[in-house]
């Protein structure tokens, strides 16, 4: 058995909260100081390594990709007006604000070859995979 113990100067707020979670919509919590933090996959594939940032709302102008000592920085900014009614605030849960994701590059990557496309909300980088070196056979001359 739990035993559930309401100390006095919270009794309100977790009383509340137990109703809460019972008879109403669940509710979500948005601080100003939450960041904005794109959702990334990341892809192994035969010929690359794929990387797919989640970016709905941006505009090609407000997304930097920057490739610089064995790194890889996509950084960006997304801005939503606030909307308001006459009679009070809309609800706002989309993330906005800066961002910035770094990731080391592995060193079977082509750097010269880095591709990005953004489509429909969606940022894919294709990172090339260098070419093996093929092992080099030398002929043996008699003399």
């Amino acid at each position: 058995m739990t035993n559930l113990i309401l100390k006095p100067n919270r009794t309100n707020r977790a009383v509340d909260q137990w109703f809460n979670s019972f008879f109403s919509m669940p509710t979500f919590e948005v601080n100003d100081h939450d960041s904005f933090v794109p959702r990334v996959n990341i892809r192994d594939n035969k010929d690359d390594v794929s990387i797919v940032f989640e970016l709905p709302g941006m505009e090609k102008k407000e997304i930097k990709v920057v490739v610089k000592d064995h790194s890889l920085t996509v950084s960006g900014e997304r801005k939503f007006e606030h909307q308001e009614k006459e009679n009070g605030y809309i609800r706002s849960e989309i993330r906005t604000g800066s961002f910035s994701r770094t990731f080391t590059l592995p060193e079977y990557v082509s750097e010269e070859k880095i591709e990005a496309d953004y489509k429909n909300g969606m940022l894919e980088i294709k990172l090339p995979k260098v070419e093996e070196v093929k092992p080099k056979e030398i002929d043996v001359k008699v003399s």
